[in-house]
């Protein structure tokens, strides 16, 4: 039982270990917007993923800037441009609040809707309690455990957000065909309605300069 109780304090605690924010945001042509997030301990981690799950041609130029160390003067960490999705780590060796910045103006007239997801893990791993009874080396293995089980269920979340993003894309891409099959085949109904108008038109004018010979 004690060691029960030791295991829901240790998920207790991996749990309090990191942060995240996962967003869909749509931009609208010509588009510039930013999100924020604060690190207060140097040496955190910084996972940043992103996705363009419809519009265009599903790209987006983004910017990940760190804390200013002098007034206007900003620290590029990340950058690319007309890029469909990413995935990143890095280290933030400074305290400060860190931008992260989409940009659309590669459109003109498409919006685009990002999948986004910014993950800090701000706190240094805790110390296990050791009043629970069990000895270190067995506290030691369950939290390797947890840590390789939340490891591997971040894992499955990127797949999912990844296949979730194909999905967004390929239908996409079928309501475009779609939409110029339609366009293809009601020029091709206005053409034959034309021609055959045309025809006849001309079939008339046949005739009726046949009768004005004759007489």
């Amino acid at each position: 039982m004690l060691f029960l109780t030791s295991l829901l304090a240790l998920v207790g605690l991996l749990t309090s270990y990191a942060s995240a924010t996962a967003l869909t945001y749509k931009l609208v042509p010509n588009e510039k917007e930013c999100f924020y997030t604060h690190v207060s301990n140097a040496g955190a981690k910084i996972a940043f993923y992103f996705a363009v799950s419809s519009g265009g041609n599903f790209d987006i130029n983004y910017v990940v800037y760190g804390p200013a160390k002098e007034a206007g003067k900003e620290r590029v960490i990340l950058e690319g441009e007309k890029e469909r999705q990413g995935d990143f780590v890095f280290t933030a060796n400074e305290v400060g609040e860190y931008r992260f910045c989409f940009d659309n103006t590669v459109s003109t007239f498409t919006d685009k809707v990002v999948d986004f997801e910014i993950a800090v893990e701000n706190e240094a791993r805790s110390q296990l309690p050791q009043r629970a009874g069990a000895s270190p080396e067995q506290l030691s293995g369950v939290e390797e455990t947890i840590l390789k089980l939340s490891g591997q269920v971040s894992t499955l979340t990127r797949q999912q957000k990844y296949f979730r993003t194909r999905e967004n894309r390929n239908f996409s891409t079928v309501r475009s065909t779609e939409k110029r099959i339609f366009n293809f085949s009601l020029m091709e109904v206005i053409m034959m309605v034309a021609m055959a108008c045309l025809q006849v038109f001309i079939v008339r004018q046949f005739f009726t300069g046949g009768r004005k010979g004759y007489v």
